[in-house]
């Protein structure tokens, strides 16, 4: 289930990956086949091939891209790889939880 996301964030979201950009979109998420993980991130791209050499460089496997017909293809980041790859891509402000510094996962 996903909540704590603006229209607005969506949006924006998809206008980078229709330009063609790597695009990154974290929101709160719950599934009981994750537990312990409270957030994803979506990393998507218009262009498959660009979105597959990104992954590369982090593992990630092409054939783990959830391919979507409205355009809107992208890799799902969670639990400890997400941090790791967030902050390698100097993202980490897409997970702090609160002023303490506190990341969830």
């Amino acid at each position: 289930m996903a909540f704590g996301i603006k229209r607005r964030e969506i949006t924006e979201w998809k206008r980078k990956i229709d330009n063609g950009e790597i695009a990154f979109l974290t929101h709160y998420w719950l599934d009981d086949r994750f537990p312990g993980c409270k957030t994803v991130t979506k990393v998507g791209c218009h262009d498959l091939g660009k979105l597959a050499t990104w992954g590369k460089q982090y593992g990630l496997k092409k054939e783990w891209i959830h391919y979507r017909v409205d355009g809107y293809s992208h890799f799902d980041l969670l639990g400890d790889r997400q941090k790791e790859i967030l902050q390698k891509e100097c993202l980490l402000d897409h997970i702090w939880h609160d002023k303490t510094g506190t990341l969830e996962k």
